[in-house]
């Protein structure tokens, strides 16, 4: 019996490394610097774009460990509560800056508030919710191990990562294609 992929100009190893290479690229834990506003920064917007920056935030998906990266000229930044941000001020804000160049790092999953610290640009806009998005596979808190009377079979119990699954049926299909 001849194998059909002989005479094919299909490489099957070559297949089965890229597919495992974007294996590992797509269960890797990436953070992404989000450029606020892009090349328009972080400025009061034009009074038809008041919702500039929660359209922008909308359009763009934050995980935990992501940045947003806040450049703007003559302003400042400020992280506050949602009261805070409904009321477009804050004497105590969570995060502040005013250096034209700021980054601020969404450390948990949930919503973030940013406003504008110059009186009267938050009115206009000039500020942003942003929604940090659970973790896929959240991290499980340690259980102590059932008790048995057969330990030794628990112990023997094997787990499979989906990540080494997905490799596995990635290279079966590769080597496979006709199945």
């Amino acid at each position: 019996m001849s194998f059909l992929l002989c005479s094919s100009p299909f490489k099957p190893l070559p297949f089965a490394f890229f597919f495992l290479f974007l294996s590992f690229h797509f269960f890797s834990a990436i953070s992404i610097d989000f450029l606020v506003g892009d090349e328009d920064g972080w400025a009061v917007p034009k009074p038809k774009e008041a919702d500039k920056y929660n359209k922008w935030a909308s359009h763009n998906r934050f995980n935990i460990d992501d940045t947003v990266h806040f450049k703007y000229e003559k302003d400042s930044v400020m992280m506050v509560t949602e009261e805070e941000y409904k009321q477009c001020g804050s004497s105590k804000p969570l995060f502040f800056e005013n250096n034209g160049d700021s980054v601020v790092k969404l450390d948990r999953a949930g919503l973030f508030y940013f406003i504008s610290g110059v009186s009267g640009h938050c009115q206009k806009g000039q500020r942003m919710i942003i929604k940090v998005l659970e973790p896929l596979n959240p991290p499980q808190p340690p259980t102590a191990p059932p008790h048995s009377k057969n330990a030794a079979e628990d112990s023997n119990l094997v787990s499979v990562s989906s990540s080494i699954l997905g490799m596995f049926l990635m290279l079966f299909f590769a080597l496979f294609p006709s199945i």
